[in-house]
């Protein structure tokens, strides 16, 4: 057994959600959520088939975005794990459909930040142990940290 990090290829602008499923249909019911959900969003994705010919399935709406996502899941390679880029708009506008999607067993991330996946390695495959999803905290805010959250959801539309 072998752990590897494996740094993820964030594109700017972008955000990333990595996930566990369990089908090769994954990748076309992953596209359906992201098109239903929010049409306006610009995404990509990739799906690391764990049997049969095991290659890396893909599908998306913007080819830098899909091809990112392909090389995130090549140097992954772990199976049933996939990689879904998106931008102009935020996870939190698709993570509870993807959630809901009848394939998807875990979300590893869903974030803009930084991301290391922590992969272990055997005679059989690859799987995800965990990531590492930005920074270490560094203290807690103060009050006018706190003033500048609550101005930055309501600049970005989420809160009134």
């Amino acid at each position: 057994m072998e752990l590897k990090i494996v740094p993820l290829e964030i594109p700017p602008g972008c955000n990333v959600i990595v996930g566990h499923a369990h089908f090769i249909k994954t990748v076309e019911d992953l596209y359906e959520v992201m098109v239903t959900n929010s049409p306006h969003l610009k995404f990509g994705l990739a799906f690391c088939e764990a049997s049969g010919p095991c290659l890396i399935r893909h599908e998306g709406n913007d080819a830098e975005l899909r091809d990112a996502a392909i090389r995130n899941a090549q140097q992954l390679g772990a199976g049933h794990t996939f990689v879904l880029l998106l931008r102009e708009g935020y996870p939190i506008n698709v993570l509870n459909a993807i959630k809901a999607c009848q394939e998807v067993c875990t979300i590893h991330c869903a974030t803009a930040n930084p991301v290391q996946v922590i992969l272990v390695e055997t005679e059989q495959g690859r799987g995800i142990l965990g990531v590492v999803d930005g920074f270490a905290a560094r203290g807690v805010e103060g009050e006018e940290d706190r003033a500048k959250r609550r101005e930055l959801l309501r600049r970005i539309g989420y809160k009134l």
